[in-house]
Formats: C-alpha cells, structure tokens, sequence
C-alpha cells in the first residue's frame, strides 16, 4: 500500500514592520512558501484627515465662491 503525501493550505494574516519585510520575503521564498502582500485600503474618515494633516483643504464663503475657486 502506498501513502499519499497531503499538503493542507492554511491562510494567515500577520502584520509586520515595512522594515521587516524584505526579511519575510527572503524567508518565504526558501520555505517555498506562496507570499501575497495584503494592502490596506483607507476608510473615507481616514484619508479625510489625512488631507486635513496634509493642507489639502479649501474653505467657501458659499458654493458661488467654491465654484470660483475650482473654475478660476
């Protein structure tokens, strides 16, 4: 009778510094382990006040004046 080698996948989601990953890549590749990078997407709150913390942020006297602003 012959055994059958079975692989299990498990997925895993692990946060690490940006620092570290060059490391993490290295070490994925020799444990011929498959690496996919998750990116973070930004709630609409956040890249508010990202703009808000960046000067990305106009003020009106009214929507005429913001119209003025944008057009010229």
């Amino acid at each position: 009778m012959q055994k059958k080698e079975v692989m299990l996948q498990t997925c895993v989601q692990i946060s690490i510094p940006k620092s570290d990953m060059v490391f993490f890549k290295k070490l994925a590749k020799n444990m011929k382990w498959e690496f996919t990078p998750i990116s973070v997407k930004q709630s609409g709150i956040e890249k508010g006040l990202k703009d808000i913390e960046e000067g990305r942020v106009y003020k009106a006297e009214n929507a005429t004046d913001m119209v003025k602003q944008i057009l010229g």
